[in-house]
């Protein structure tokens, strides 16, 4: 267990220096574009960093670590509800970003800015990583750098399949991500980590679980098994896919694209009392014969 031991003191570290990070960016750095995006790389640094540790606890944990998957389960939902806390605002997701974009919540230049930020703070995350891992300070360290040059694909389905699992992942994460975006957190960030806990478990066997193309191309695009048009296909493609499905069948439409709800009939909230109305001006009718009657059965003089 003392492998497990240094990996969690490895997320406090990683979530410290990001919080610092975070820290200096409001202290130095203008609270429009460039803290956001110091927000997002920060958010994406201790994403990936984060993830690649976890991932390797799960690969390797079982029979060189001496703990099961519900150990490394129980981990992934504590973290997912640290990043949901400790994200300020990030969503160190580019399918997140583009969809804010079609919302019109975010501007063609913002959102290609997050997206570069994004970028980099997955680059720097795995190669620091990857610095970490040569350290070998535990056995798990150690058996990790010897295959970590050879690593293989995380596709292990057809072609098709894969796709749709990460576009199904997407989809559901966004769902549930449009459903719970103006919560109270103490709603919103337990509701999306048990989200991604149980994607996680349930398509991690046939792609990996990443539904986030930022993280997948970091974390795989390098490793051998499937061409580079291949994993564009299932880790970008899939979540774009899924990502738009399921902001069409919420919203109804894509405000960025057409504003005309495709699924849903726009009702007024203020409806007339038909009924009220004609009966009114039924009864009017024989109070203004009444007056008139009256008017023209008084003598004239």
């Amino acid at each position: 267990m003392d492998g497990l031991n240094v990996s969690i003191a490895f997320f406090f570290l990683v979530v410290g220096m990001c919080q610092v990070l975070r820290w200096l960016s409001k202290r130095l750095l203008s609270p429009g574009t460039r803290g956001c995006l110091a927000r997002e790389f920060a958010g994406s640094f201790q994403l990936c960093m984060s993830c690649l540790e976890l991932r390797m606890l799960m690969d390797i944990g079982p029979w060189a670590g001496g703990f099961g998957l519900d150990v490394v389960l129980t981990l992934l939902f504590l973290l997912s509800a640290v990043h949901g806390a400790s994200f300020d605002g990030a969503s160190a997701n580019p399918t997140v970003s583009l969809q804010e974009f079609l919302l019109l919540e975010s501007s063609l230049a913002a959102t290609a800015a997050k997206l570069l930020a994004q970028g980099m703070g997955t680059g720097t995350g795995w190669a620091i990583t990857r610095l970490y891992w040569s350290w070998e300070l535990t056995q798990l360290h150690f058996i990790q750098n010897l295959i970590a040059p050879e690593c293989s694909s995380s596709i292990r389905a057809s072609l098709p399949h894969a796709a749709f699992v990460e576009g199904s992942c997407s989809f559901l994460l966004h769902l549930v991500l449009l459903k719970v975006r103006q919560s109270h957190p103490l709603c919103r960030v337990p509701a999306l980590a048990v989200t991604v806990t149980f994607l996680t478990y349930t398509a991690g066997p046939f792609t990996g679980a990443f539904f986030n193309p930022a993280l997948a191309t970091a974390t795989t695009f390098h490793c051998s098994g499937n061409s580079f048009w291949d994993y564009i296909q299932v880790y970008w493609l899939g979540p774009l896919a899924g990502m738009l499905a399921a902001l069409l069948l919420f919203q109804g439409n894509i405000p960025r694209l057409f504003q005309k709800n495709l699924l849903y009939s726009q009702k007024s909230k203020y409806r007339v009392p038909k009924a009220k109305v004609t009966a009114q001006v039924e009864g009017d009718k024989p109070q203004r014969k009444r007056k008139g009657g009256k008017s023209n059965s008084e003598p004239r003089t």
